[in-house]
């Protein structure tokens, strides 16, 4: 066991107005099976590569350890895999690689094909056991389960509840809860670490923000009561004050000692008032600093004037001589929130390109509704770059309707000023489902929505999706996420 201190930590990337670690401190140890959450842009890719020694920065981090990365950057993918783990770790037994890739479910002959030959999620596994082969390491795990499918998922999380000294980025809420023991988040204003899983994380959470809530709606009646007195006690002051210069009944002069001794009380005692109420103002801006907004999304659907959009019916789809589907039928009717499931290569996109009328080729009888209107959220964010500005005229979407969403979604306004390319992969998801939302469409199809997007956001989009029922066909890994919204699954 051993410890990496951080002191200080304070960094931002060059020409950036904006820190993205200000003063941060805290201690990690290397035993530990370590969730790392956060909003999307709050920082977490960039730690771990501080960590890795990428850029410079202010503050210390002392550690006794080599770090290594996950995902490797595979720069030859024509490569048999064999030569891919070689280039990346040559100090292991093959034994050892052989024990790894048996605990993930992968056949000794992937070894012989070339890597790029391999599905996304072979190659998934086969990078995560060659990292696990690294001794001596501490393991920066960045978000592993994406386009991973549930079946791969859960093998992976097993895999990691085995192990331990790591860091792991996700934002699957039963993945991390089955194989994390202590949490580290990046909060609006610091970042702290809890022992736990991701549930116990969030529960305690949920308690300190109730607390905060509750501390800040009885300081700012506090204040108000305090306030309120304190303008009270300084109306009698000044009014006793001019008593001074006045007469008595009968034509007596006033005790002006007696009345300037009474004013002094008066003042005093509104001083007094005023030094507690400013204590409770100073006691007040301490709170709610953390406190995360998740503001309720909207979705305005369009009513199509039949209750049946679109019908599959034995639709087998292919791509040349292959087949990647076959006998496929389900319908798809006004309402209803349909999860296509299946294993990564089954044919969930190709059907759902199909449906977005790609020119795809099938066989059996697909039907879709006369100019019924879809609104598609694709996996691939690669393609955005240029100012929201423009890729909202690109759209023809509200532009201010569009920036209110992103905001919801935990959008800083200083994001607005910068090109989308520059986005993380979290926020660059954002910008593809704050379009959709902000589309007019009988029909939202969304492929992996929630690819990077953070756990707070995903809740959003569930309690959205919950209370405007949507007709939706969507793909999506998360097992949380489906299994909350779904009204109909087809399994492929």
């Amino acid at each position: 066991m051993s410890l990496i201190n951080v002191t200080n930590l304070t960094f931002a990337y060059e020409g950036s107005y904006d820190n993205i670690f200000e003063n941060v401190s805290f201690q990690i140890d290397t035993d530990w099976k370590l969730g790392f959450t956060g909003r999307n842009g709050r920082g977490k890719t960039t730690f771990l590569r501080l960590l890795l020694g990428e850029f410079e920065y202010s503050g210390k981090i002392a550690a006794s350890v080599d770090f290594e990365y996950f995902p490797y950057r595979v720069k030859d993918k024509d490569i048999n895999t064999i030569d891919v783990i070689n280039d990346i770790n040559y100090d292991y037994e093959y034994w050892e690689l052989l024990r790894e890739l048996s605990l993930l479910k992968v056949s000794e002959d992937v070894l012989y094909r070339p890597f790029g030959t391999l599905s996304n999620g072979e190659q998934t596994k086969v990078l995560l056991a060659t990292l696990f082969l690294k001794e001596n390491s501490f393991l920066l795990i960045d978000e592993p389960t994406n386009h991973l499918d549930r079946q791969a998922r859960r093998l992976v999380s097993e895999y990691l509840k085995s192990k331990r000294g790591f860091i792991l980025v996700s934002h699957d809420r039963a993945f991390l809860d089955n194989c994390i023991d202590h949490v580290l988040s990046i909060n609006k204003t610091n970042i702290e670490i809890q022992k736990g899983n991701f549930s116990d994380w969030r529960e305690n959470k949920e308690r300190q923000d109730r607390f905060e809530l509750a501390e800040n709606e009885k300081l700012r009646k506090d204040i108000k009561r305090l306030s309120e007195s304190a303008r009270r006690t300084s109306d009698w002051s000044d009014a006793v004050e001019k008593t001074k210069n006045g007469t008595r009944n009968g034509g007596l002069r006033p005790d002006k000692g007696y009345i300037g001794h009474k004013a002094a009380k008066m003042m005093k005692r509104s001083k007094s008032l005023e030094n507690r109420q400013e204590a409770a103002i100073e006691e007040k801006s301490k709170l709610l600093k953390n406190i995360e907004s998740a503001e309720s999304l909207k979705i305005s659907q369009l009513n199509y004037h039949k209750s049946l959009l679109a019908e599959l019916e034995d639709v087998s789809i292919f791509y040349g001589e292959k087949k990647v589907c076959e006998g496929v039928a389900f319908s798809i009717g006004q309402g209803e929130r349909i999860a296509l499931q299946g294993r990564n290569g089954s044919g969930k996109s190709s059907l759902i390109k199909l449906l977005c009328g790609e020119d795809i080729a099938y066989t059996g009888t697909f039907r879709k509704g006369s100019q019924l209107k879809i609104s598609y959220v694709s996996q691939d964010t690669s393609h955005l770059q240029g100012s929201l500005t423009e890729y909202a005229r690109e759209h023809e979407i509200d532009e201010s309707l569009f920036k209110a969403i992103l905001r919801k979604l935990d959008f800083a306004r200083v994001q607005f000023e910068k090109d989308i390319s520059s986005y993380s992969g979290g926020q660059k998801k954002k910008v593809l489902i704050a379009r959709s939302l902000c589309e007019r469409a009988h029909l939202h199809v969304w492929d992996e929505p929630l690819n990077f997007i953070d756990v707070l956001s995903r809740m959003q989009i569930e309690e959205l999706i919950l209370e405007h029922s949507p007709t939706l066909l969507f793909v999506e890994h998360d097992s949380e996420f489906c299994d909350n919204i779904a009204t109909k699954i087809v399994e492929l």
